[in-house]
């Protein structure tokens, strides 16, 4: 990336920032009316709840400004508006054998190669 002119690393990213809303907005249009059940929202709180515990504990940014705190620095509301409003916890859950919920589970834990 040190090679390259800004230009092109500004055109790069134009381009990535271009293909997003091209990419998003059908996916929100086939599936914006789709039910759920409560179970699928609690399965939708409880992954929320994982990335709040990413943010907390392992996010270098986020454990910055929370040292920052200590000197006067950092603001609680600026590191907290990044997490989601709603979230849920449950102690040790395995997601039901067979369900679309164990599969990602396991996609999670299996890498691929993309490339």
């Amino acid at each position: 990336m040190n090679e390259e002119d800004p230009e092109t690393h500004l055109k790069f990213a134009e381009q990535a920032l271009d293909a997003v809303p091209k990419a998003y907005v059908p996916l929100l249009e086939k599936n914006r009316d789709k039910e759920f059940t409560q179970d699928q929202k609690n399965w939708q709180l409880m992954r929320r709840g994982r990335y709040v515990e990413f943010n907390l504990v392992y996010d270098r940014g986020t454990i910055f400004g929370l040292k920052m705190l200590g000197s006067g620095v950092g603001r609680i509301e600026s590191i907290l508006m990044s997490l989601p409003e709603n979230a849920r916890w449950q102690y040790a859950h395995e997601p039901e054998e067979g369900s679309p919920e164990a599969e990602i589970m396991e996609a999670f834990k299996t890498p691929m190669e993309f490339a």
